[in-house]
């Protein structure tokens, strides 16, 4: 398929794919019949990145094609949230004869909100001064009120921010709308519209449980905050300094207050629950820890981790790879059953999935 185009006629068919692959990979496993969570056909992601190229006074957006590796120019983008795609002709029009601006930029990252914000960071193979920063700010003016956009200039260790460097991303879960603080370069899910179908399926299989929650690999607190008010207190862990900060933010930024964010990786939670030691300043032994949380890297659950989750009565486990979670349930398997099972199309016209699962104690 041709680089940064969509298909909507054959959107159906690829999620019917979809869907046949993962009952067979997951199919010794009792499998329930797949809630399917479809994509909107075009403009669906939330992020993009481009390179851009400069022939003389024209000036471009562009991408490589990972096969032949050859670039391919992108005059309309119909991937990306329609706020990115109708911004970047723009874009480019306003910085197309402006030098300050234009002079040895390389690269354009956007970051857009469901609720209409729009991030964009400018890249150069040169130091940014005072002339850039001069620049920037009057073609922030220049866009008000139309394109409320906040510009981030970036160069070999430098970055400046004009205004800031997040967006503030708004999810419906159930009855609730929740914050979120996005930072520049820090992972959020690229699909909006399915993220908020993964944290309302999530919630709903949180809203059939009790006690506390033990959440591994949680991120800017994605489901964290989807999920506090069905338990007690859920204790969050993650080794991302810049997303711990940005959790930490959106538990005050939605008062919640049963929510604590520690940095540990799973492994190291896996060790202190096993050998009975505390977390952090966290006393295990007053909670109700009957629930754990996963949504691991593309490798899937590592032994320690596998066999700490297996003691739990409750597991949602989200994948982004089916292939690991496939041999994680060889394991798992054996002490739990698949209660529920969900497809979520984050990534629509390629081969990847996203699976929820809720596994129960047997």
């Amino acid at each position: 398929m041709q680089i940064g185009q969509v298909f909507p006629a054959e959107y159906d068919t690829q999620l019917d794919n979809k869907k046949t692959l993962l009952t067979q990979l997951l199919a010794p496993y009792n499998l329930p019949d797949i809630d399917i969570f479809r994509s909107e056909s075009s403009h669906y992601r939330q992020r993009a990145e481009f390179r851009i190229w400069h022939d003389g006074d024209d000036i471009y957006h562009a991408m490589f094609d990972p096969t032949t590796k050859q670039k391919v120019r992108i005059d309309y983008f119909p991937v990306a949230a329609k706020l990115i795609a109708d911004f970047m002709p723009v874009l480019l029009s306003k910085i197309q004869f402006n030098q300050a601006l234009r002079y040895k930029l390389y690269q354009l990252d956007y970051l857009a909100t469901l609720s209409g914000e729009l991030l964009i960071s400018m890249i150069y193979k040169r130091q940014l001064d005072e002339q850039w920063l001069e620049a920037a700010k009057a073609l922030t003016a220049e866009l008000l009120p139309e394109w409320p956009v906040k510009i981030i200039g970036r160069a070999r260790k430098q970055k400046i921010v004009v205004k800031e460097d997040f967006v503030t991303e708004r999810f419906t879960v159930g009855t609730k709308t929740l914050a979120y603080q996005q930072v520049e370069g820090s992972f959020t899910q690229p699909n909006a519209g399915v993220n908020q179908h993964m944290l309302s399926w999530a919630a709903q299989v949180a809203s059939r449980l009790n006690g506390d929650l033990l959440e591994l690999y949680c991120g800017n607190a994605n489901f964290s905050l989807a999920l506090a008010s069905y338990f007690n207190q859920v204790v969050a862990t993650e080794i991302s300094r810049n997303s711990i900060k940005s959790a930490q933010y959106n538990i005050e930024l939605n008062n919640i207050d049963n929510v604590q964010v520690l940095q540990m990786s799973a492994e190291d939670v896996s060790k202190a629950l096993v050998s009975g030691t505390a977390l952090k300043h966290i006393e295990l032994a007053s909670m109700t820890l009957n629930t754990v949380l996963v949504d691991p890297p593309r490798a899937g659950l590592d032994p320690d981790t596998l066999q700490l989750v297996s003691r739990f009565n409750d597991i949602i486990y989200i994948s982004c790879n089916p292939e690991t979670l496939a041999d994680n349930l060889q394991k798992l398997n054996k002490t739990h059953r698949i209660v529920s099972s969900a497809l979520f199309d984050q990534f629509p016209y390629s081969h990847h999935v996203e699976t929820g699962l809720w596994l129960q104690k047997r």
